[in-house]
């Protein structure tokens, strides 16, 4: 698991700007990370932390962990790749699981939250397999589906989308271009 990036403004009343510093991170495995990712919030302590692929069902989330070292938690939970979270150093508010049109069989892939009046949404996009394939058309579908969730906010207020895409912009963003051409994340 990589270490999480952070970074973000956001406006104050009065027209001040203050510094709001948020982070993504695919934890791949919140239980397994845990103790990182607590020695983590308490040496950084970021105002939010967008978490993908939790591999854990809400049950078994460690609100409590969290909240000793400061963060309260949104949690979408599911079991194997899938699962979403935010932390922050407040209660987040207005709380939304998934895409308003999942079904009832939808993965846990879509968590938003507002923090400090910022409305946070964190995803963890569909993988799609191999370019042309069946899988890859419903990554496509998913995130226009995606597209149209985040246009029905406020536009005129703060918003975040981060998370992991499971999208490259060019070479630079695989270990290995041969070996990724026209593969699931390029």
């Amino acid at each position: 698991s990589r270490t999480p990036r952070a970074g973000f403004q956001r406006p104050a009343a009065r027209g001040r700007i203050v510094a709001m510093k948020i982070a993504t991170w695919n934890v791949n495995s919140i239980r397994a990370r845990l103790p990182r990712l607590l020695a983590w919030l308490e040496s950084r302590r970021p105002d939010a932390v967008m978490l993908q692929e939790l591999k854990c069902v809400d049950g078994e989330f460690p609100f409590e962990e969290l909240r000793e070292v400061g963060y309260e938690a949104a949690a979408y939970g599911q079991k194997t790749y899938n699962g979403v979270a935010i932390l922050a150093k407040e209660t987040p508010g207005d709380v939304r699981r998934g895409l308003p049109d999942d079904g009832a069989e939808a993965e846990a892939r879509v968590v938003s939250a507002v923090v400090g009046g910022v409305r946070l949404i964190d995803v963890y996009v569909v993988n799609g397999q191999r370019v042309g394939t069946p899988a890859y058309e419903y990554k496509l579908q998913w995130m226009e589906r995606l597209r149209r969730y985040v246009e029905s906010f406020d536009r005129t207020a703060p918003l975040v989308l981060a998370g992991d895409f499971n999208v490259t912009f060019d070479d630079r963003d695989v270990y290995d271009p041969k070996l990724m051409k026209d593969r699931i994340l390029c």
